[in-house]
């Protein structure tokens, strides 16, 4: 039984879920089927309420609006492999009332192929009429790609070992083949690439795991374009991560607190600066770091909270205009020293978009009621906050938008210093078969240098 505390909340997405149903129905919406993907168009403008919400207090009319506004704002993970299990109904019934925007995978959430083309097909039906949900996963390469060969997953090169292997063109077609993997299983957002500079070669959770492409900031966005070129190929968005840079860090922010005030510097910043420059940051993550180098009057908060790093430092000085995503704001460098409260109102304050609730090893399936209910509340006392949460709804709709072309549009003028990237992934490049991945991937064993294995 759900706890009287998040009531009404539950109500006001109970009635916001009426509407939307009413609103599909009027319209005729024709529901996905099982196994097939359907891309929905994104309206820029709100759903027209329906009668029934007109009678309602206006009071209420607008909490009910905020809510659904702050749904969008939500991305979760969930415990369950299979259309049956109950963990997967939750966020789908959460989906289809309007409290997430979108769903995280991970390793445990993935069986087979069919599977999850099956749970991500109902997972688009699910979503409101013409907003479809992010679906996401971590795919960057090396030791972190949730998808793997036993899945029946090509298997991508670290960051690292793409480098020493293959020129930015055979990077952007290996990516290619990861990117074309993720569309016809459904997914829509690549948590990647990794673009934090490889300062500290035994930082635990960067340099150790391979994680990240060069020490040299110009290395880093030829293999980052390339990346996020070859995904917007197939319809994919992606996530520049982890701003302001983790590559200097001695301790890895899933276990506590992560100072880089001390190893950090302006330099880490220039893929991020590159990577806006040129219009290829559709997403940009957010680190648990704490950087005194970039805090406010009176901040001593991780850039993840912060208000002078996100407004000031990355959308002022780098100019980035799009959603900012937090890391998982379950993680215990947020959990072990900020009570829930604090950090997703700080969050929200500070300029993030979209929070993640990764439910990994805390999972805790009322996240999305609890969230709402703290900003609802918070909101009742700050009307700056409600712009805040209202510019976020505006760029969360307006990145989905993109998601109906296919391939999601690039710059109209690549960069001089980029030619070879777009030659790659231009539009003159054809679909690949199933014998062009197995071809690639050859030729990608090929370079490899003598150890190294994909």
């Amino acid at each position: 039984m759900r706890s009287v505390r998040f009531l009404g909340v539950a109500v006001l997405f109970a009635m916001q879920a009426t509407c939307a149903g009413m609103t599909a129905a009027h319209a005729g919406e024709v529901p996905v089927k099982p196994g097939a993907i359907q891309r929905q168009q994104v309206m820029q403008a709100p759903v027209t309420a329906t009668a029934s919400r007109q009678q309602a207090p206006q009071a209420q009319e607008t909490e009910v609006d905020l809510a659904r506004k702050i749904g969008q704002m939500i991305l979760v993970g969930f415990v369950g492999n299979d259309p049956g299990d109950p963990g997967y109904k939750t966020i789908r019934t959460q989906l289809e009332a309007g409290q997430i925007g979108g769903v995280l995978y991970l390793q445990r959430n993935l069986s087979n192929r069919a599977t999850v083309q099956q749970m991500n097909a109902e997972l688009t039906a699910a979503a409101p009429p013409h907003v479809p949900p992010l679906v996401a996963v971590d795919q960057e390469g090396g030791k972190v790609q949730r998808l793997e060969s036993r899945h029946g997953f090509p298997p991508t090169l670290s960051a690292k070992r793409m480098v020493r292997a293959a020129s930015p063109t055979e990077a952007a077609t290996a990516y290619g083949v990861l990117a074309e993997g993720l569309s016809n299983w459904g997914f829509n957002l690549n948590l990647g690439p990794v673009v934090d500079l490889d300062v500290n070669p035994n930082n635990p959770i960067i340099g150790s795991l391979e994680r990240a492409y060069s020490g040299k900031p110009e290395t880093v966005a030829e293999y980052g374009i390339a990346f996020v070129d070859a995904h917007r190929d197939h319809g994919v968005l992606t996530t520049l991560k982890h701003f302001p840079g983790h590559g200097s860090s001695r301790t890895d922010s899933h276990k506590g607190a992560v100072d880089v005030s001390a190893t950090w510097s302006e330099v880490e910043l220039e893929p991020f600066r590159q990577l806006i420059a040129r219009d290829r940051a559709d997403l940009v993550m957010t680190a648990h770091v704490v950087n005194r180098a970039l805090k406010g009057a009176g901040e001593n908060l991780p850039v993840s909270l912060s208000a002078f790093a996100q407004s000031d430092v990355l959308r002022g000085d780098l100019g980035y205009d799009g959603v900012i995503i937090s890391d998982d704001l379950q993680m215990d460098a947020i959990r072990r020293n900020f009570p829930l409260e604090d950090a997703v109102v700080r969050a929200v304050g500070a300029g993030t978009d979209i929070l993640v609730f990764a439910n990994d090893k805390h999972p805790d399936p009322e996240i999305p009621e609890r969230v709402a209910s703290i900003l609802l509340e918070a909101a009742k006392k700050d009307p700056l906050l409600i712009k805040k949460i209202e510019s976020s709804y505006e760029r969360v709709l307006a990145l989905k938008s993109r998601l109906n072309a296919q391939p999601i549009a690039k710059p109209d003028v690549p960069s001089a210093a980029e030619p070879a990237v777009a030659d790659a992934t231009g539009p003159e490049q054809r679909v690949l078969t199933p014998e062009d991945v197995d071809a690639s991937i050859r030729s990608v064993r090929l370079v490899l240098p003598t150890g190294l294995a994909l």
